[in-house]
């Protein structure tokens, strides 16, 4: 059947129009639905006059007014605020507030806060009185566990400017009253959710965190292990409210439904009924709201096809863009349109030539999870730089228990209203699907292979992923071909080949040492630059000797620290002229030593250094032990941060730079702008997000022992680089990494090195 693609150019206008206008003011709205209205009354005239070409541009243009209509008003409100202009003044005001979505904990500098999103009903500050109903996000120090969805809570803080016109304010808490009960309904949902909680909370803390995350997109007590391994093995969309979970869910209920002969009005009329519970569960928040929409799309396209389905899916996304302008600006919306479309037009196709060996049943388990990975991937490569190769594997291993996991989980919590231990029977089932489901992620992730860095731009992606698409597609017809290609790829996600080694044009390389930085810069044929040795001289020489490095006329010690330093014998026989240390020293006493001074550059081959850091007090030495080892430690914070240019890749390298180092060299006004980032202190959680966002690095290195007993790479730090949008690349997981400049741009390559990853 033919697919009814003709509200497309529509969608993506309306889009497009949306992301550009909610960072302008609401006159620049206002002109754009004006003129998009006018144009739109024209292409009618054209339609009437028998012109094809005119309808789709008049479609296209309403929505454009529609979206661009939606942003005026709603700039116009946040322009016009009083709380706005007060946040101008950074006043401090008395607001009583609404929480208008559940507080969330958090946790920075190693000190436990809370955001949350209130709606302002009254304002008074000095003797100013102002009736409002305006969203701000609010920050207070320590947990606000009692501050649910409803709840009505007096608050004074201080008032600055939003950082996105989503909001009028950001509001410092310095003082809060305590909250009070919310509407009756409010109120009921978070007693199921706390009765949810309850039936399985005798599981174990990762399945009783993970039940509720599956029920109702409660996710506050899931883990960071489970965090990390979880968005590695492609299943991230489980532990959140997304329009993917929702789809999947819904495409297997339907499918054993309609196996079971119900007719077209039931299957839509179960499917419907399984949206509203979900919305009225998971509340109304807009990540909520958009996966209802998402999910109505799936009924549809189950109903009626891909025709149906794709119309669909764009009537939805204007619909939501219409609703909420700043959905255009988030992965999820992006996430959620590419996988419904996925399973619109590609879960029938698939399904079908699967169908021809196997049970129908099976075949669209397997279907949906690959449609969606399919066109989920180019999204998620420009998110994070990764494309997953267990994505698709784990996601049918974990299907099967998603649907009866979600069930027990509800009906345990229901029957925990009425007594505890009715309860407890259908926890214990939901605990044991929640098992397998964390066992299938955790073993995914685990693979070596489970992901690899997409070594050129995203974008090529959408010409690649179709090609795949359509060799899957044949592939799914020929069981014997299909599955000695998928065993193909197991042993490639379990055991990675190893490419040549060196790669073509590498300009760095983050060894893989354990618990400790060695990192290698190439200054010419069989010669490099060495910053930090790591804890192993037999770790770095294999590390040089792979690169075939036997001349390193420089080597920096960023400090004096034994993960940094204790490698140095393994360049005693490769010609060493020159050592670089920081204010903490760390060299060897015969070699020859020069202590760094800021603003000095220097120029080794193809390797232009310049030093940066440590500046003001970070520079001073520590002047006692105690002072010299640790989390926060003076020796860290006196770390030599440097920045290299090799063949024009702007290189930050940092040592263990704490925040108060890095903050320091954000106050000097150093331009830090670098295109690759060795991320301080191995990716400790005690990171500034400031200096992160001013480096703004396209590629982010981190050297870290696997399974090390300090937690590195911290959860909180990785959430931070994700937060600026650069690709993750860690030693723990890929072994070396090298960094390669290529004619398209930066690229990775890894090589795994047996036995060279060490505790900490």
């Amino acid at each position: 059947m033919a697919v009814d693609a003709r509200l497309v150019p529509a969608t993506v206008l309306a889009w497009a129009v949306a992301a550009w206008l909610v960072r302008t003011t609401a006159t620049t709205a206002g002109v754009v639905a004006g003129a998009a209205l006018l144009l739109s009354g024209l292409a009618v005239l054209g339609v009437r006059r028998g012109r094809r070409r005119a309808a789709a541009a008049a479609v296209a243009l309403l929505a454009v007014a529609a979206v661009a209509g939606s942003c005026a008003v709603r700039l116009i409100d946040h322009e016009r605020s009083p709380l706005a202009r007060a946040a101008d003044q950074r006043i401090v005001a008395t607001l009583e507030t609404t929480v208008a979505r559940d507080a969330r904990s958090f946790e920075h500098r190693g000190v436990e806060g809370t955001v949350v999103v209130l709606t302002v009903h009254r304002a008074e500050w000095r003797d100013t009185r102002v009736g409002v109903r305006d969203r701000v996000t609010a920050f207070l120090d320590g947990r606000a566990g009692d501050l649910l969805v409803g709840r009505r809570v007096v608050v004074k803080g201080r008032l600055e400017p939003a950082t996105s016109t989503a909001e009028v304010a950001l509001v410092d808490v310095q003082r809060r009253g305590p909250s009070s009960a919310g509407a009756w309904w409010w109120e009921g949902s978070s007693v199921v959710r706390a009765a949810v909680r309850t039936s399985t909370e005798h599981t174990g803390r990762d399945p009783a965190a993970l039940v509720p995350a599956l029920v109702d997109g409660d996710d506050a007590g899931l883990s960071d292990e489970v965090r990390t391994d979880f968005e590695r093995a492609g299943l991230t969309h489980l532990l959140a409210v997304s329009g993917t979970n929702l789809t999947i869910v819904l495409a297997v209920v339907l499918g054993l439904v309609r196996l079971a002969g119900a007719p077209p009005r039931v299957v839509m009329s179960l499917g419907l009924l399984s949206v509203v519970g979900f919305v009225l569960l998971a509340r109304p928040d807009p990540s909520v709201l958009r996966a209802a929409a998402m999910g109505l799309v799936a009924l549809v396209a189950l109903g009626r096809g891909a025709r149906g389905g794709l119309r669909a899916v764009a009537v939805a996304a204007i619909a939501l863009l219409f609703l909420d302008p700043w959905l255009s600006r988030t992965a999820g919306f992006l996430l959620s349109c590419a996988a419904t479309t996925g399973i619109v037009l590609g879960t029938e196709p698939i399904a079908s030539r699967l169908g021809r060996w196997l049970p129908r049943w099976a075949a669209v388990g397997v279907a949906v999870p690959t449609a969606a990975q399919l066109a989920c991937t180019p999204v998620i490569a420009a998110i994070s730089g990764e494309v997953s190769l267990v994505a698709v594997a784990a996601n049918v291993l974990a299907a099967p228990a998603v649907a009866p996991t979600t069930v027990a989980g509800l009906i345990g919590g229901l029957l925990t209203l009425v007594a505890e231990p009715l309860g407890r029977p259908a926890g214990t089932a939901a605990g044991l699907g929640a098992r397998w489901i964390l066992a299938v992620g955790h073993r995914a992730a685990d693979a070596d292979g489970a992901t690899i860095v997409w070594p050129g731009p995203w974008w090529t992606l959408l010409a690649v992923v179709p090609v795949v698409a359509v060799v899957a597609w044949w592939l799914a017809g020929r069981p014997v071909l299909l599955v000695g290609c998928l065993l193909g790829l197991g042993l490639v996600v379990v055991r990675p080949p190893q490419p040549g080694w060196p790669p073509a044009g590498w300009v760095m390389v983050a060894c893989d040492v354990g618990q400790g930085d060695a990192t290698v810069l190439r200054a010419g044929p069989e010669t490099a630059v060495v910053v930090d040795t790591g804890p192993d001289p037999a770790l770095l020489d294999g590390c040089l000797r792979r690169l075939r490095v036997r001349v390193v006329p420089l080597v920096v010690l960023t400090h004096a620290h034994a993960d940094h330093v204790e490698g140095w014998s393994a360049l005693a026989d490769r010609h060493v002229r020159a050592t670089l240390v920081g204010p903490t020293g760390g060299a060897p006493a015969p070699v020859r030593v020069q202590v760094a001074r800021v603003g000095q550059r220097l120029q080794v081959g193809t390797v232009d250094l310049e030093v940066l850091g440590p500046v003001g007090a970070s520079a001073t030495p520590p002047r006692s032990s105690e002072e010299s080892g640790g989390e926060g430690s003076a020796t860290n914070d006196a770390s030599l941060v440097v920045r290299a240019r090799v063949d024009g890749v702007r290189i930050m390298l940092t040592g263990d730079v704490e925040p108060t180092g890095q903050d320091a060299l954000l106050r000097q006004g150093t331009d830090l702008a670098a295109d690759v980032l060795k991320m301080p202190h191995h990716g400790s959680a005690r990171q500034s997000p400031r200096f992160l966002a001013a480096v703004a690095p396209r590629l982010t290195t981190i050297s870290a022992g696997r399974d090390n007993d300090y937690g590195h790479p911290a959860p909180a730090a990785l959430r931070m680089l994700r937060a600026v949008r650069t690709t993750i690349v860690r030693t723990d997981q890929q072994g070396d990494v090298a960094v390669v400049k290529t004619p398209a741009g930066l690229s990775v390559r890894t090589r795994q090195v047996p036995g060279s990853r060490p505790e900490g």
